[in-house]
């Protein structure tokens, strides 16, 4: 008779594939482990629900909001090739209502534009480790892929700076449990807005809505209204708005924005949590294919051999030419995004330009 293949029985099967994998592979990260194994990580963390971890549930906007509580955290989001880690407190969060297009921004020391249609599930997730307990609130999409992750931070001994609130964590943790604790979640593939073909695109019309952009903002709406793929964008513009960079570049234009003290903003992230680095950097190191910034309260790891094509790109706006290098993978996915630090109504940094057009000579 055929052996009955339940959930439990799934669920303790890839337990168990997870514990081999680690015996074979200790330090291989959960993330890694799920894809070796062939799942998605929040089905490989469910997998821990009851044990070391927490499921949540709720008003993913209400549970945002309380984030300030927690006091000094680390706030991680990543996609497939760039991480962006910042330490500090979330602080001024405004939740911009719209159905199923809800948004937040998140300004401060932890800055974050927030697209809760890709919130699926959260969980609580309080593990011990060689270095002591490990405790954070993890966000996945309905892929079952990391959206966002905060951790609680000890206090800082040779800093002084303070540590994450416990008694808060708890209770948040406490007003978000799921009334059902399940060891697995549901998996649906993600829907992607269709895009045309490049040869379809009407290119002239297309650079005539970008010549009259307004706004850095109206770029999103002008690859909506054209049904453009945003690297395809980038590359009909190519000797118009924009023009390649050399992969090398990237870490030529940290090392001198580092050296000229030039403060600088780094976005990276993925389709529900873009984190958005804004200010000076310090250390800027090469590990093997990781070109990372390592500062105190900000680290960036990106994997250059993930690298297709880096880009220099100019959006018209009311203040003048903002200036932008965008780095795409090999699936014309956004890796990540430097720019010169700015504000609304302020033109950007002359040094920020002269440093784009240095590095594209050399």
């Amino acid at each position: 008779m055929a052996k009955l293949v339940t959930t439990e029985n799934r669920t303790a099967d890839l337990r168990t594939s997870w514990e081999d994998l680690k015996k074979t592979k200790p330090t291989l990260r959960i993330r890694d482990c799920a894809e070796e194994l062939g799942v998605s990580e929040g089905e490989l963390l469910a997998t821990t629900v009851g044990k070391y971890t927490t499921k949540l549930e709720g008003d993913w906007t209400k549970l945002l909001s309380r984030f300030p509580e927690l006091g000094r955290v680390m706030s991680l989001s990543r996609n497939d090739s760039c991480v962006l880690e910042h330490k500090g407190p979330f602080q001024k969060i405004d939740i911009i209502q719209g159905g199923p297009h809800t948004m937040a921004t998140v300004i401060g020391p932890i800055e974050t534009r927030v697209f809760f249609n890709a919130w699926k599930y959260g969980f609580a997730v309080q593990q011990p480790t060689p270095h002591g307990l490990q405790q954070s609130i993890q966000i996945f999409d309905e892929a079952g892929v990391a959206v966002t992750k905060i951790f609680l931070i000890q206090p800082g001994a040779a800093d002084n700076k303070p540590g994450s609130n416990q008694e808060a964590f708890d209770k948040i943790v406490s007003d978000f449990t799921a009334k059902e604790q399940k060891k697995e979640i549901e998996i649906l593939a993600v829907k992607i807005a269709p895009t045309k073909p490049i040869d379809d695109v009407d290119k002239e019309s297309l650079l005539n809505d970008w010549q009259n952009m307004k706004d850095t903002h109206d770029f999103f709406g002008m690859l909506r209204k054209h049904r453009v793929n945003r690297k395809d964008a980038v590359e009909l513009s190519e000797g118009k708005f924009s023009y390649r960079l050399d992969k090398s570049s990237l870490r030529s234009m940290l090392e001198k924005a580092a050296l000229e003290h030039l403060p600088i903003m780094v976005f990276a992230g993925n389709r529900g949590n873009l984190q958005i680095h804004q200010g000076k950097i310090q250390t800027v190191r090469v590990m093997d294919q990781w070109l990372n910034i390592l500062d105190p309260d900000f680290n960036m790891h990106l994997k250059t051999d993930h690298i297709e094509s880096v880009w220099v790109v100019k959006k018209p706006t009311a203040d003048g030419i903002v200036t932008g290098i965008e780095v795409f993978d090999d699936k014309k996915e956004m890796i990540v995004q430097f720019f010169g630090l700015r504000k609304p109504g302020i033109p950007e940094l002359e040094k920020w330009r002269e440093l784009v057009a240095e590095i594209a000579k050399s």
